[in-house]
């Protein structure tokens, strides 16, 4: 190996249309839940396990995730983890864990009711 890095794929769907927040600098920052599905045999029966996973898209791409992606489509995308930690109103530290990605591909066609 080259280098050790922190590179993330998915393929998933989307849970929710992406919400867009504008900052003050005009930068815009995209968020949405996406939903990876794996399937395995438990006692001979087939079994079905979904993560679900926090999206963040900046800029450009972001702009290009509103306009492209909708509920439930299927899509690729590419990123690195990002770990973060915040304290609640009673003091209790909580920590997450978000992808941010960079680019992202689109699997499933959209139809004619999609924006």
């Amino acid at each position: 190996m080259n280098a050790l890095r922190n590179k993330v794929s998915l393929i998933g769907r989307l849970g929710a249309e992406p919400e867009v927040v504008t900052f003050d600098s005009g930068r815009k920052l995209a968020r949405f839940s996406l939903a990876t599905n794996e399937g395995y045999k438990k006692d001979g029966e087939w079994q079905e396990n979904t993560q679900w996973h926090n999206i963040t898209v900046w800029g450009k791409t972001a702009e290009l995730a509103a306009k492209m992606l909708n509920k439930g489509q299927e899509i690729v995308v590419e990123g690195k983890l990002v770990n973060s930690s915040y304290e609640t109103k009673e003091g209790e530290k909580r920590f997450g864990t978000t992808i941010e990605v960079n680019d992202f591909l689109i699997i499933s066609p959209k139809t004619s009711d999609e924006k």
